[in-house]
């Protein structure tokens, strides 16, 4: 199951990581949002192990989504060491994400 991230624990959760990191920020009422959601529950069955895959909730939590100037979700970012490594804005299937993420190890 993807990780629930908050502003409180990003940096722990993401920019320490020392896996590659799948952050799909989103919200509730957001249409594509919920056609990505199922998607990337799946890529953190899939990738559970090799990689970190968390979900933040823009509304819940603006410091992060300002902090990476997120005007347009679905937003999804893929962190690698700390960095923004590659970035997918808008719904897309999950073979766009996997070979992505793919790109990391």
């Amino acid at each position: 199951m993807a990780l629930e991230i908050t502003d409180s624990n990003f940096e722990e959760v993401v920019l320490k990581s020392d896996k590659p990191v799948l952050v799909d920020f989103w919200a509730e009422w957001c249409g594509p949002c919920r056609m990505v959601g199922p998607i990337v529950e799946e890529l953190a069955n899939d990738y559970g192990d090799k990689a970190v895959i968390g979900k933040v909730n823009v509304d819940e939590n603006p410091e992060i989504s300002v902090r990476f100037g997120i005007r347009n979700i679905p937003a999804l970012l893929f962190f690698k060491n700390g960095e923004i490594v590659d970035k997918q804005i808008g719904a897309v299937p999950k073979s766009v994400l996997s070979e992505k993420l793919e790109k990391q190890f």
